[in-house]
């Protein structure tokens, strides 16, 4: 076993090993501090990045002296020796500032076919002018002042970089991407050339064991995504900057996972986690279990108002039966498999009379194109035993966290009918409200037993259900309050929900400050410690 090899298997253990109870117990983490055993971060750092290597110099290079103070100089890789103490530089396949984008996406990735450490020293803005394929056991290396600079020298193209098991739906594992900065340059489309439904700039779909850490984006447009994953596990994401039109960070269906150390600017949501999703949102549906978002912080922008901080979605759907009425998005359970209505988002809907059962890509029937989504079956998606942790929000939204199901003409996430899928094992510790605005703390429009919100500041913020039958105890524990006047702390317009409100420990900052709740249909029953509620 290499040493590349023995690094990643640690550090997908103790990934495990952090969410192998309740979400409860996981530590907080330091920004500075790392997931992996010291000695370990130690031999990975060795390894992986020449500044850390004890003794090592800005010079150092797997080119001979004379090559490497040549910029620009394209280096045959059979000229040289590609590889110092198992670390190749992209350099020498040609990767280069001065080269056109298509050569440099052929040179990188023939750099990164090697497997192992790749690393891009030399700062500068290169072009690339297609999707870099990443396979397993791969980690790539940006140095300081690198950047990467989408180019349509032979037309569009959506990913920057993207697994290679993305196209045949074949796990790769243990990829780290450091260092990444991406200039979309204007090149914001959705070509689903790999897989219908997946389109961030940096992409992974069936990935176990990857990290993406110290990314930046900072004009991202408002099709694609700044990083999307779908179908994972074991997933970190730590240090990132996105501003720009769309989603920061968007998740499909996985496991254990991890996003730290994020600051968004985007007119979309900051951090999707989309169980369900747009048809056209991501590739694969199902539920998003055991994760982490923290120390992130909501940059306000005036011009971009839509999205959430964080939307939390969920969807079900049935089996297929002949006459049911469909529209854009819905997806039926047919012969083993997942399909998804795949049309345009104009409201229209469809009576099928054709059972969908073909085995792969989209066919027509009925006047419906029918997508085949995938083949192992489930009837619901959402999100499961995450918490967030020391987050910061300057940007008022329409609400800072949705509970979510889409009903709209771009997707019905709930189809009617459906055995409503149950979110749950939702905790938010240390959030904290910067902005004045009036916002809604929380929109609640799926069932969900419980949530809880602990040690946080909010001002002039409340929670509302809007949908999702059943009961929700909504915990407050040593939460202040700094809206001077009344709050409406809960409102519930769900006939078919009943809202348990507890608050514990509060601190009212404000000698104004007063809460209420209403309920035009559904039902709350209160026990709280706050001025205008407590008996």
């Amino acid at each position: 076993m290499n040493t590349r090899q023995q690094n990643t298997k640690v550090n997908r253990s103790y990934i495990k090993l952090l969410f192998a109870g309740s979400m409860l117990i996981l530590p907080t983490l330091a920004p500075s501090q790392t997931l992996i055993a010291e000695p370990v971060r130690e031999r990975l750092f060795a390894e992986a990045n020449w500044k850390f290597r004890p003794g090592d110099t800005a010079a150092a290079s797997p080119l001979p002296a004379q090559q490497a103070a040549e910029p620009g100089v394209s280096v045959s890789a059979k000229a040289v020796d590609t590889t110092l103490n198992g670390v190749t530089d992209a350099a020498a396949y040609g990767f280069s500032p001065d080269a056109s984008g298509a050569v440099n996406t052929k040179a990188l990735q023939s750099a990164v076919d090697k497997g192992g450490v790749i690393v891009v020293k030399r700062p500068g803005t290169y072009q690339v002018a297609e999707t870099v394929y990443l396979g397993s056991n791969t980690s790539l290396k940006f140095g300081e002042g690198v950047f990467l600079k989408k180019v349509a020298d032979q037309g569009p193209f959506s990913h920057v970089l993207l697994n290679k098991g993305a196209i045949t739906k074949t796990y790769d594992e243990h990829i780290s991407v450091d260092g990444l900065r991406i200039i979309v340059n204007g090149i914001d489309v959705r070509m689903f050339r790999e897989a219908y439904g997946l389109h961030g700039q940096l992409a992974f779909f069936y990935v176990k064991d990857l990290r993406i850490t110290h990314f930046q984006c900072l004009d991202l447009g408002r099709l694609q995504f700044g990083i999307q994953v779908c179908t994972f596990e074991d997933l970190l994401v730590d240090d990132v900057v996105v501003k720009g039109q769309k989603d920061g960070v968007h998740l499909g269906r996985g496991k254990r996972f991890i996003i730290r150390n994020g600051t968004f600017e985007t007119g979309d949501d900051a951090v999707a986690l989309n169980g369900h999703d747009y048809s056209v949102g991501n590739p694969e549906l199902g539920w998003i279990e055991d994760g982490l978002v923290e120390n992130c912080r909501d940059l306000a922008n005036p011009a971009q108002k839509a999205g959430y901080f964080s939307r939390i979605l969920a969807g079900a759907w049935i089996d297929w039966k002949p006459g049911m009425k469909v529209q854009q998005s819905d997806t039926v359970v047919s012969n083993g498999r997942l399909y998804r209505v795949q049309e345009k988002p104009d409201g229209k809907v469809f009576i099928s009379t054709t059972r969908p059962a073909h085995e792969k890509g989209s066919v027509e029937l009925d006047g419906i194109h029918w997508g085949v989504v995938q083949n192992d079956v489930t009837y619901s998606a959402g999100v499961r035993n995450v918490t967030f942790r020391h987050i910061f929000l300057e940007k008022p939204r329409g609400a800072f966290f949705s509970i979510h199901f889409d009903n709209d003409r771009y997707s019905r996430s709930y189809y009617p009918g459906a055995a409503e899928p149950v979110q749950k094992g939702i905790l938010l510790d240390d959030v904290q409200v910067l902005c004045e605005q009036p916002t809604q703390f929380m929109r609640i429009v799926t069932p969900v037993p419980e949530v809880t919100v602990m040690n946080s500041r909010l001002r002039n913020n409340g929670f509302i259900f809007t949908g999702g039958g059943g009961k929700t105890s909504l915990n407050l524990i040593g939460c202040s309050f700094l809206n001077p006047g009344k709050t409406d702390l809960v409102v519930n317009n769900n006939p078919e929900k009943t809202v348990y409100l507890k608050t514990t420990k509060s601190i009212v900052a404000t000698d104004n400050f007063s809460a209420a709740v209403s309920s035009s249909n559904g039902n709350i029953t209160v026990d709280s410690d706050l001025p205008g509620l407590k008996k």
